[in-house]
């Protein structure tokens, strides 16, 4: 699948997916479904994280910063770094093609469940000195997807 942009595997991914849910929420109930859903698409990012730790060579923010071309392919995004430096990564997102597929494709519920649900444990996964924090995405509506990575600061009794 590395031949893929992660745009066209998404595509692959929710084509078969989607169905899959659907009938397991027929099944199962709308809710349970999506948790489990959300729970396997998280183990799965962290897993994810884990390799680019193993892969990747620098920091955790150079690991990161490495991962925006990849995540770019296609022109999937359009990204505006605000800031970056050893201890931060600031970018929004200010155009999303994985969010147009999914509304495209006429699940766009599903979007935020199958792509945007993998980020943090994605982050936790490449290093869990990591903290993402984003207060909104275009998948669910907002005009721009705020990611803001940091290093984590040591608990005051492991300093100094």
């Amino acid at each position: 699948m590395r031949d893929l942009s992660l745009l066209e595997q998404r595509k692959i991914e929710a084509r078969i997916l989607a169905p899959i849910i659907e009938a397991f929420e027929a099944e199962f109930g709308r809710k349970r479904t999506r948790a489990l859903v959300g729970e396997v698409i998280k183990k799965i990012a962290h897993r994810h994280g884990e390799a680019i730790r193993e892969e990747l060579d620098g920091t955790p923010m150079e690991k990161v910063a490495a991962l925006l071309p990849r995540f770019n392919e296609a022109d999937a995004l359009e990204i505006d770094v605000l800031k970056q430096d050893d201890s931060c990564l600031e970018f929004n997102v200010t155009r999303c093609r994985f969010a147009e597929f999914y509304e495209e494709l006429g699940i766009p519920e599903l979007g935020f469940l199958l792509s945007c649900n993998r980020d943090f444990a994605l982050s936790e996964g490449i290093s869990p000195e990591l903290k993402l924090e984003r207060s909104q995405t275009i998948m669910e509506g907002a005009p721009h997807c705020d990611f803001r990575f940091r290093i984590k600061e040591a608990p005051a009794d492991q300093q100094d």
